[in-house]
């Protein structure tokens, strides 16, 4: 949820600025690579273990 609020802050932003006229600023403040982006690439040493299946 936090994820969430903190983007439309920025599209918020990005609107405010587009609005008094500063498009260059608002373009770059929307573009990916000027976005934070918080998520972390975890990978795994072990994989997780498998539910086991039944055959009957």
């Amino acid at each position: 949820m936090k994820r969430i609020k903190e983007k439309l802050e920025a599209l918020a932003a990005a609107v405010a600025f587009a609005e008094a006229g500063e498009f260059n600023e608002a373009e770059r403040m929307l573009r990916k690579e000027e976005r934070v982006d918080r998520k972390k690439d975890v990978k795994r040493t072990t994989q997780r273990p498998r539910p086991r299946v039944y055959k009957t």
